[in-house]
């Protein structure tokens, strides 16, 4: 199976401009869902990768550039994760190419994610015209990233901070201060990330702590959101959950993995101050 290590990612790169599908690589997902517990026959999360795509470029059939901002939305059931730096190649292969419209482009995009995820991959796109007046929108709940307490712990994540009290509450919780590293490249990745629940309630010390845990710890996003998910599902038992981190962007990309036990669940797309 496809490795991060024979990936484009930390390698001297040639930018193609004329579209090439092949530059799109997969990470298989259940290597790191083997190692958290997941059973990808049984998931216990429904889900998406969402992706915002910035830097998207290609011309008309008379010649003349056109730019969009797409986005894309990868359901967790699909068994492969799209590795980020060989997306954007593949984005950037479109600059030189001419396409009949829009439409057309979508359905490219369509077919060539479809098939290195494994599932079906919802393509959007947005003309600029279509994007005034974007809002900026930070993700709603009680920010826990102010309580003046001590921290130590770096990494790996120390799913033993993770506790909860009596009785039942319905809260969500808030943390800017996620981070974690590419695999690869050593890289930080940077989010915000926020906790919806209904059970006994986390201690948000405890939580904060395990968040800032992550901050030497090697993972792809994805990951880490299903790390989090099965961590708090282990220590805190909830009886509904959703954990949905919203990811700087890097190279005209953000990733945002949106993780519940909600199937009916789907992620909003507000753009964050930091994106």
């Amino acid at each position: 199976m496809p490795s991060p290590e024979h990936s484009p990612l930390g390698k001297a790169t040639v930018y193609a401009d004329r579209y090439d599908a092949s530059l799109l690589f997969p990470i298989p997902r259940q290597g790191k869902r083997d190692e958290i517990g997941v059973d990808d026959a049984a998931l216990p999360f429904h889900g998406e990768d969402l992706w915002n795509g910035y830097e998207l470029s290609w011309l008309d059939a008379r010649g003349k550039p056109q730019v969009a901002v797409a986005t894309f939305r990868v359901p967790a059931t699909t068994p492969n994760i799209v590795e980020s730096k060989s997306f954007k190649l593949y984005l950037n292969s479109f600059a030189q190419e001419r396409i009949d419209s829009p439409a057309a482009l979508a359905d490219t995009l369509t077919r060539d994610l479809s098939a290195t995820a494994g599932g079906p991959v919802q393509v959007t796109l947005h003309a600029p015209d279509d994007l005034r007046g974007t809002p900026i929108g930070e993700p709603d709940g009680h920010l826990i990233d102010a309580m003046d307490i001590d921290i130590d712990c770096y990494g790996p994540p120390r799913a033993d901070f993770l506790r909860a009290g009596d009785g039942e509450v319905r809260e969500v919780l808030v943390s800017h201060l996620l981070r974690s590293n590419c695999p690869v490249t050593g890289q930080p990745d940077w989010g915000s990330v926020q906790v919806s629940y209904v059970g006994a309630p986390i201690d948000p010390a405890g939580l904060l702590r395990y968040l800032v845990s992550f901050r030497n710890h090697t993972e792809f996003h994805e990951q880490c959101v299903e790390r989090i998910f099965m961590d708090l599902r282990a220590r805190c038992a909830p009886r509904e959950l959703t954990v949905y981190a919203r990811y700087t962007r890097r190279g005209g990309l953000d990733i945002n993995p949106f993780r519940s036990t909600d199937a009916a669940a789907r992620p909003s797309n507000p753009r964050g101050a930091r994106q």
